[in-house]
């Protein structure tokens, strides 16, 4: 069931999600079992703003109508330099390790389809990456955004150093 699929809306103005993983929960009752559907969403506005979302509903399209709307308040800003970002980081989260590594331009994404979906919704065209540990989407997802939330142009490393570049 885990896919990712890029929809854009007609009309709305709005980012175009990637749907990271849709799950099928069932809950049994006397009459047999009820399924309910999880989804995982990431949003962003392919220069330096991505957000994720997580939400369930009894149809998949709720379930990724509110995973979405969860996402955008989620929106966060990051810092690119050109098509990549500007050093090597790691991010954590759970079990799970993403290592992000900026790349010569024309490399292209070097990604799963978890760190994939959040590197191009957040503008990267040119990285390279690797996933340790746990590969539970979510939790891949979560360390992702660690790892692009440690992340520091020149100009804000000289500045909290005091120093000029």
């Amino acid at each position: 069931m885990a896919g990712e699929r890029e929809q854009g809306q007609g009309g709305g103005g709005s980012s175009p999600e990637k749907i990271v993983q849709i799950r099928r929960c069932a809950c049994v009752v006397k009459g047999g079992r009820r399924f309910s559907f999880a989804a995982l969403v990431v949003v962003g506005d392919e220069r330096g703003k991505v957000g994720y979302g997580y939400a369930k509903g009894v149809e998949v399209p709720n379930a990724v109508d509110k995973a979405k709307k969860y996402a955008e308040r989620s929106l966060k800003q990051f810092p690119l330099e050109g098509t990549t970002i500007p050093h090597v980081v790691e991010g954590r989260y759970g079990a799970s390790r993403v290592l992000l590594m900026p790349a010569a331009p024309g490399t292209g994404i070097i990604a799963g389809a978890t760190v994939r979906a959040v590197v191009e919704s957040v503008g990267v065209r040119d990285i390279l990456t690797k996933k340790r540990g746990s590969s539970n989407p979510s939790n891949v997802v979560k360390a992702t955004m660690d790892a692009l939330s440690k992340l520091r142009t020149r100009e804000d490393v000289a500045r909290l150093r005091g120093i000029e570049v």
